[in-house]
C-alpha cells in the first residue's frame, strides 16, 4: 500500500554513493513527497534522483531554535577537530585523549535536535519521522531537545558515553521514551541492549530492495570498461579500508595465489603502500577505481566481478552494505565468517563462499576456486534470505512503528 510522505532525516547525504544514500533515495521513491533533511548537504546524484521522486529537500534550520542548535552543533564539531592535536600525546591521561570524542557525541546530538525541530515545523503530520544514521549516543537529549517523536537507525557503536556524557544522558533518560531505536543486526542490538537497557528497540535490516540487479548489459560494460576478458576470474573489493576491515588477512591470502585473477578495487581511504605491493604480484592483475564513485560507476564494479570479497575481523557485527549490495545486484560472495548470524544465514548457499576470519589459506582457496569456477549467481531470493525488505515494505514499517510510538507517547 501507498501511504502519506516519511521525514526522512540523513546526515550522510552529502557522501557519494553507498549504503546510506542509496536507502534514502528508495524510501523517498516509495512515499511521495516525502521531506529530506539533510544538515551537511545532498551529493548531486541524489539530488536528481530525490527530485525525480518528487521529494521536498531541506539543507537548513527552520526556526530559530533549530538554527540555534546547528550553531551551537558546528561550534561543538569545530572543538572536537582540535581536540586530537591538543591531546594526541599518550602522556594525557586517557580521559582527555577521549574528550574530543565525547564532544562530538554532543554535536550530533544538537544536529539531531536541529533536524528534528525542523521536521516539526515542516511535516507536523508525517507518516513517520526517521533519523537514517543517528548517533550512538545521547539518544532522549535528542529527542527532548527536538521536541519530536522519531524512529533511529543506530548502525554501530563507534564510541561510548564517558562520565559527563553519561550524566547529561541520565538527565535526559526520560526522553528515550519518545524514541525507537532500530539496529539493523541482532549483534549490535544486544549490545546496544547493555548500554542502553531503557530506550526501546527493534531489529531491522537497514538496506532496502530496490529490485535493480545487474543487466547482462551491464556485466558485458563493466568488463569491458576495464578491458577484462570474459573467461578471466574477477573479484572486487569494495569500500574504503576501515579498521574493521580485515585488509592484513586479503594481503597474505592474495600473496599466496598461483592462477592469475583480476582484483577491481574502489573506495576511500585506501592504503597506497599495500596497493604497490600488490602491483607486483606475479599472479595478480590489479584495477584502481578511487572513490568515493557514483552508484553508476559500482554497477559497472560490480557488474565486472565474478564474486565480491567482504573480509572483516571476528566480532564485527554491524550490517555490511557490500554483503547487502552483492544480494541485491545479483553478485557471488566471498565473506569471512566474522558474524555468526550472517554466516548462519550463508550457509548451504551455493552463490557465497565463506572463510574463518583472519585465516589467509581459507582466503586463498577461496579465490582459487572462484577462478576455477565462478559461483553460481544469487536469485531474486537472496535480498530476503538477508532480511532485505523492499523499500515500499520498509516505508511501511517504519509508518507503522512510529505510529506505536506516537499512540504510546499519546498515553503518557
Amino acid at each position: 500500500m501507498t501511504g502519506g510522505p516519511l521525514v526522512l532525516i540523513e546526515p550522510y547525504a552529502d557522501r557519494l554513493g553507498g549504503h546510506h544514500q542509496r536507502t534514502l533515495v528508495a524510501l523517498a521513491q516509495a512515499r511521495p513527497s516525502s521531506l529530506v533533511i539533510a544538515p551537511n548537504g545532498i551529493a548531486r546524484d541524489a539530488v536528481t534522483a530525490l527530485r525525480g521522486a518528487g521529494a521536498r529537500l531541506v539543507t537548513a534550520p527552520t526556526g530559530r531554535l533549530a538554527t540555534v542548535l546547528l550553531g551551537a552543533s558546528r561550534l561543538a564539531a569545530g572543538l572536537s577537530t582540535i581536540g586530537p592535536r591538543v591531546f594526541c600525546s599518550r602522556r594525557w591521561p586517557r580521559r582527555l585523549r577521549r574528550l574530543p570524542h565525547q564532544v562530538t557525541l554532543v554535536a550530533r546530538c544538537l544536529t539531531e535536535a536541529s533536524v528534528l525541530r525542523t521536521a516539526r515545523h515542516l511535516e507536523p503530520r508525517a507518516d513517520a519521522v526517521v533519523i537514517l544514521t543517528a548517533s550512538e549516543a545521547l539518544h532522549g537529549a535528542a529527542a527532548l531537545l527536538g521536541g519530536q517523536p522519531h524512529l533511529r537507525f543506530v548502525h554501530e557503536q563507534v564510541t561510548t558515553e564517558d562520565a559527563a556524557v553519561r550524566l547529561l544522558g541520565q538527565l535526559t533518560r526520560r526522553g528515550e521514551g519518545r524514541t525507537v531505536a532500530v539496529y539493523p543486526t541482532q549483534a549490535v542490538a544486544d549490545q546496544f541492549a547493555a548500554a542502553f537497557p531503557e530506550l526501546p528497540g527493534v531489529v531491522r535490516a537497514f538496506a532496502v530492495d530496490d529490485g535493480r540487479r545487474l543487466t547482462a548489459a551491464e556485466r558485458e560494460g563493466g568488463r569491458a570498461a576495464f578491458d577484462i576478458p570474459a573467461a578471466e576470474a574477477v573479484v572486487c573489493l569494495m569500500g574504503g579500508w576501515w579498521p574493521y576491515k580485515d585488509i592484513a588477512t586479503v594481503d597474505a591470502a592474495l600473496t599466496r595465489l598461483t592462477e592469475p585473477l583480476h582484483l577491481v578495487v574502489t573506495g576511500q581511504p585506501l592504503d597506497s603502500a599495500v596497493l604497490e605491493r600488490w602491483r607486483d604480484l606475479p599472479h595478480l592483475h590489479l584495477h584502481l577505481v578511487v572513490g568515493p564513485v557514483a552508484e553508476s560507476v559500482l554497477r559497472l564494479v560490480y557488474g565486472a566481478a565474478d564474486a565480491a570479497l567482504v573480509a572483516r575481523h571476528p566480532g564485527v557485527g554491524k550490517e555490511s552494505g557490500l554483503v547487502m549490495d552483492a544480494a541485491r545486484l545479483g553478485v557471488p560472495l566471498i565473506v569471512s565468517d566474522h558474524d555468526p548470524h550472517l554466516t548462519a544465514r550463508l550457509r548451504g548457499q551455493p552463490w557465497a563462499l565463506t572463510f574463518p576470519a583472519g585465516d589467509p589459506d581459507s582466503l586463498a582457496d577461496a579465490l582459487h576456486a572462484v577462478i576455477r569456477q565462478p559461483p553460481a549467481q544469487p536469485g531474486p531470493e537472496a535480498p530476503g534470505l538477508l532480511g532485505m525488505w523492499t523499500a515500499a515494505e520498509q516505508a511501511d514499517f517504519l509508518a507503522r512503528t512510529f505510529a506505536s510510538l506516537r499512540t504510546k507517547e499519546s498515553r503518557c
